[in-house]
């Protein structure tokens, strides 16, 4: 097996493991949760195929909903976010970037990584939150869960990248 998906499948474990027994207990201001676990598709590099990526991400999301009794909701929404990820990447990285890349601050920039790593996880969030309430009678509630986890999961993905680096 090659060395570098068995990294995968340890990160995988670590990110599924840290959710589920921790990060899903943090509920600030009663509507911010960091689904950290994102940052396992953003950490894809460029030169993953789209299938791959895309299956990565189902699996991914699969074994969350699975520690997480949240029923197919990660998994969709992940599932997404690896289908969007090879041409949105596209969109933030130079065209004559090395193939192997992997998005970081250090590698794209720090706006630009803010910028895709935030315009990823609003995106992964409007379809979780959406799939999880199934009604928008509580537009403004729905409102914060996104804006609010969406800003605490930027946080924690934008430390961990700059700690990873270095």
């Amino acid at each position: 097996m090659n060395i570098d998906i068995l990294k995968r499948i340890g990160v995988l474990i670590l990110l599924c493991l840290l959710q589920a027994l921790l990060l899903n207990n943090i509920l600030l201001f009663g509507c911010a949760t960091p689904l950290f676990f994102i940052y396992f598709a953003l950490s894809l590099p460029r030169n993953c195929s789209r299938s791959a990526t895309i299956l990565w991400c189902f699996v991914m999301g699969l074994s969350v909903d699975i520690l997480s009794n949240t029923p197919g909701v990660t998994a969709a929404s992940m599932t997404l976010i690896g289908a969007v990820k090879p041409p949105f990447l596209e969109i933030f990285i130079q065209h004559d970037s090395e193939e192997n890349l992997v998005a970081s601050p250090m590698s794209i920039g720090v706006t630009q990584y803010l910028y895709y790593a935030g315009a990823m996880i609003l995106l992964h969030n409007i379809v979780f939150f959406t799939l999880e309430t199934f009604s928008f009678f509580n537009f403004l509630g729905w409102l914060a869960d996104v804006g609010g986890s969406s800003a605490l999961t930027l946080l924690f993905v934008f430390v961990a990248a700059n700690l990873g680096k270095r």
